[in-house]
């Protein structure tokens, strides 16, 4: 069997989220236990790219479920209002998954709000979406990959379409 292409990477847009004080809920206990979980609540952003712009209306949050001093489980989940002559007035809602891993030390410096380089974290993320207008139909019929960066004021995504 022949090997298959690997699937190329057409960039979508860049987000900028802006977050709130986390919200440290504890340590789960019972059956599914298996960290800590940390809340963050959005409070807007910003969509901008080659095929999408808008802006993230403040309300959602990002679920986070804390598995260790190096990683995390990340679950955002947000809406977005579209601009543009196209797209002007409608929204997506995001489910965007993603792992958050470093260094102990670096990802104790998130933790505290301190500037962590990018590049020594390993943000990866696997947004889907929802839409109701068929004119947005692309984005619920193909998979999208995503990188990251947490600053200590916001979370930057590039996302990209798997072509």
């Amino acid at each position: 069997m022949a090997t298959l292409p690997a699937p190329a990477l057409e960039h979508v847009a860049d987000l900028t989220v802006f977050v709130a004080t986390p919200i440290e809920a504890g340590t789960i206990t019972g059956l599914n236990s298996r960290g800590k979980r940390r809340i963050i609540p959005i409070t807007g952003g910003t969509l901008r790219g080659p095929q999408l712009n808008g802006r993230v209306l403040a309300g959602g949050a990002d679920f986070q479920l804390v598995v260790s001093d190096t990683a995390a489980d990340l679950d955002a989940r947000y809406i977005i209002e579209l601009d543009g002559p196209e797209f002007a007035g409608e929204h997506v809602y995001v489910q965007n998954r993603a792992l958050r891993r470093g260094s102990a030390a670096d990802i104790a410096r998130l933790v505290r709000g301190e500037v962590v380089d990018p590049a020594a974290i390993y943000f990866r993320c696997v947004p889907s979406f929802e839409v109701s207008s068929p004119k947005l139909a692309w984005l619920t019929d193909s998979l999208f990959v995503g990188t990251g960066a947490r600053h200590p004021d916001r979370v930057e995504i590039s996302l990209f379409r798997l072509a």
